[in-house]
């Protein structure tokens, strides 16, 4: 996939405790709304895909680990690749994978973290699928 994409606000909410990468619950979505970074903050900003098809956000799998033990180098990774697969209906038309905070509820729900642009519509029919390619090694962000 492209380059991720920080939300502006997702960095405030790290820094200022917002957003804990140690305890937060972290899923991926897919939207076809346009996102700004600096002017997107909440879920609730890029509307997801209808629930057609069996359409439901995933779930991650995250960590924030020392990349090894007294490295000092510590990483954010989003765990495996993530598959939709289109069921009874196709999927309405998506360009953007976004992954968001689900444990944030303050000063409003879902923030979100970033994006990929997957460059064009993506269109799944029916018995289709579409995957994130975000294997096990991917890190969001490493500090060191």
């Amino acid at each position: 996939m492209a380059t991720f994409v920080f939300f502006h606000s997702f960095k405030g909410y790290v820094g200022d405790g917002t957003i804990d990468l140690d305890t937060h619950a972290f899923k991926m979505y897919l939207s076809n709304a346009a996102p700004t970074a600096a002017d997107h903050d909440f879920k609730a900003d890029l509307a997801a895909i209808s629930a057609a098809g069996g359409y439901a956000d995933k779930t991650l799998t995250c960590a924030w680990t020392e990349t090894g033990a007294g490295t000092g180098v510590w990483r954010f990774s989003i765990g495996a690749d993530q598959t939709w697969t289109a069921s009874g209906a196709a999927f309405d038309t998506f360009r953007y994978v976004i992954v968001f905070d689900d444990t944030v509820t303050a000063p409003t729900d879902d923030a979100l973290v970033g994006y990929w642009d997957t460059g064009g519509a993506q269109n799944i029919g029916d018995g289709g699928s579409f995957q994130a390619n975000v294997d096990a090694d991917f890190a969001l962000f490493e500090l060191n």
